[in-house]
C-alpha cells in the first residue's frame, strides 16, 4: 500500500490523523452549540456578559457578522470537515485523501484569516473557536508531513489534486446539511417571538424587586419624562464603553428606543472594568475604560456624541492615540485631571456595591458589564432584540392598564 497518512495501515499517523479530526468535530460542536446559545438564549439567566476576559471572549465572535453564512453557523462548516477528515482515516483511498488534502489547505488557509479577523477587527478571540484552530492546523500538519503526492515536484501537484467525484458528493451532502441547519436557524429565531419571550416576560417578572441606586447617573441616552420614575419603562445600565457585549446590547437598545419612543428612561450608569477607578469588582479587564468614562462624563452636552462614537468605533477606541483624538475633537481634554468629574464617574460606579452578592464567586450583586436595572429588577447580560422588545411591552402595557396584556394575549 502507498506510504502516505491514511494509506499505510494501522499506523500512528493515521490515528493522530483520526484524532486531530474528532478534535475538529467536538470543538465544532461546541461552536454551534454557544452561537445559538449566545444569540437565542432559552431563559433570561442565560444571557452573555463581559465576565470571563475581555481578549478571550467567545460571545464576541458569537455576535459577529461573520459567525454565520446565510444563517448556517461556521462551525458547521468546520463540523463537516473534521467528519471527512475522520472518515478518510477509519476508510482510507488514494482519491479520499486526495480529496482531504485539499481541503486541509483551504481550511488551514481560512483558519488563519480568521484568527487574525478575531483578533484584530473584533479585539477577542474565542477559546472554542482556538480549539478547532488548533485541531485544524494539526491535521494540517499532517498531511504537509505525510499526505498523498508529497514527493511531486510543483505545489498544484502535491495540494491540488482532489477527486471530482469526491468533492461533488462532499459539496451536495454539505449544501443539504447547510439547508436543514438553516431552517432550524430560522424556527429558533421565529421562537424568540413566540415561546422564547413568553418565558422571557414570566421569568423577569420572577425576578426579586432591587432598590434604585442611591445616585442615578445624570447621562441618559433616553429621556422619555422628566423624572427618571415616571417612564413605562426605567433602565438603569451598568455600562463599560470599551465591553464588546455593551456595544451589543447598545445596538438592541438603538432599535428599542426608536420603537418605544416617549416610553423609555434609559440612564447611564459608568461602571468601567478597570482597576484604576473600580474597587467595586475585582477586575481589571478593559485598560482605558476610565479614561473613557472621564472623556464621556466631562460635558454633561457632549455625552450623547462621544458615548456613540466611541461604540462606533469601538476596536480604534481601545487605543490611547484614538481616545486623545476624540478629546481633541470634543474639547475633554481636561477629563483626565478634572477632580470634579472623577468624583462624580467614582460616586456612580460605587452603587454598585450596594446590590447584594448574586454570585458566591463576587462581592456584589453589579459584578460585571453590561447589568441592567429594568423597573427594579436586576438582569445580568445581554439578550436578543426579540426577548427585551416582549419585556419592554410587558411594562408598557402594565403602566397603561395596571395589567400585563402581552402575557394574557398569548395562548398555551
Amino acid at each position: 500500500m502507498e506510504d502516505s497518512l491514511t494509506l499505510a495501515g494501522h499506523s500512528r499517523r493515521r490515528a493522530l490523523s483520526f484524532v486531530s479530526a474528532l478534535g475538529m468535530c467536538f470543538f465544532s460542536v461546541l461552536t454551534i452549540k454557544h452561537f445559538f446559545n449566545a444569540n437565542y438564549p432559552a431563559s433570561i439567566w442565560e444571557g452573555s456578559f463581559c465576565d470571563i476576559s475581555a481578549f478571550l471572549n467567545c460571545d464576541s465572535s458569537a455576535f459577529a457578522l461573520i459567525s454565520q453564512v446565510g444563517g448556517v453557523p461556521l462551525g458547521y462548516f468546520g463540523l463537516v470537515l473534521g467528519g471527512l477528515v475522520a472518515l478518510g482515516a477509519v476508510f482510507p483511498s488514494p482519491a479520499f485523501e486526495q480529496t482531504n488534502k485539499t481541503l486541509s489547505l483551504v481550511n488551514a488557509v481560512g483558519v488563519v484569516v480568521l484568527a487574525t479577523h478575531s483578533v484584530f477587527d473584533l479585539g477577542s478571540l474565542c477559546l472554542l473557536c482556538s480549539g478547532y484552530y488548533v485541531f485544524s492546523l494539526l491535521s494540517f500538519a499532517l498531511f504537509w508531513r505525510y499526505g498523498i503526492d508529497r514527493e511531486r515536484s510543483t505545489f498544484l501537484a502535491r495540494w491540488a489534486r482532489p477527486s471530482f467525484k469526491h468533492l461533488v458528493t462532499y459539496a451536495a451532502v454539505t449544501l443539504l446539511g447547510a439547508y436543514g441547519l438553516s431552517l432550524y436557524h430560522d424556527a429558533v429565531k421565529d421562537a424568540q417571538i413566540g415561546g422564547a419571550a413568553m418565558r422571557i416576560v414570566e421569568q423577569f417578572y420572577s425576578l426579586p424587586l432591587v432598590e434604585t441606586p442611591s445616585v442615578i447617573s445624570p447621562y441618559w441616552t433616553a429621556r422619555s419624562t422628566e423624572r427618571f420614575e415616571d417612564a413605562p419603562i426605567q433602565i438603569i445600565e451598568y455600562g463599560d464603553l470599551l465591553c464588546s457585549d455593551c456595544v451589543y446590547l447598545n445596538e438592541q437598545l438603538v432599535r428599542l428606543k426608536e420603537e418605544f419612543r416617549g416610553k423609555i428612561n434609559i440612564a447611564f450608569q459608568f461602571f468601567p472594568l478597570e482597576a484604576k477607578c473600580n474597587g467595586v469588582v475585582e477586575k481589571d479587564k478593559h485598560p482605558g475604560a476610565c479614561d473613557a468614562s472621564y472623556m464621556a462624563a466631562y460635558d454633561p452636552n457632549k455625552f450623547r456624541q462621544i458615548h456613540d462614537e466611541i461604540f462606533a468605533n469601538f476596536q480604534n477606541a481601545k487605543t490611547p492615540e484614538w481616545r486623545a483624538e476624540l478629546a481633541r475633537k470634543y474639547g475633554v481634554e481636561a477629563a483626565l485631571s478634572d477632580a470634579e468629574t472623577r468624583e462624580l464617574v467614582h460616586r456612580i460606579l460605587q452603587t454598585g456595591a450596594e446590590y447584594e452578592k448574586t454570585s458566591e464567586q463576587y462581592s456584589h450583586g453589579i459584578r460585571s458589564t453590561p447589568t441592567m436595572i429594568i423597573n427594579n429588577r436586576m438582569v445580568i447580560g445581554t439578550f436578543p432584540y426579540e426577548q427585551l422588545k416582549a419585556i419592554f411591552q410587558a411594562l408598557v402595557d402594565e403602566h397603561e392598564t395596571g395589567e400585563n396584556k402581552f402575557m394574557e394575549s398569548w395562548v398555551e
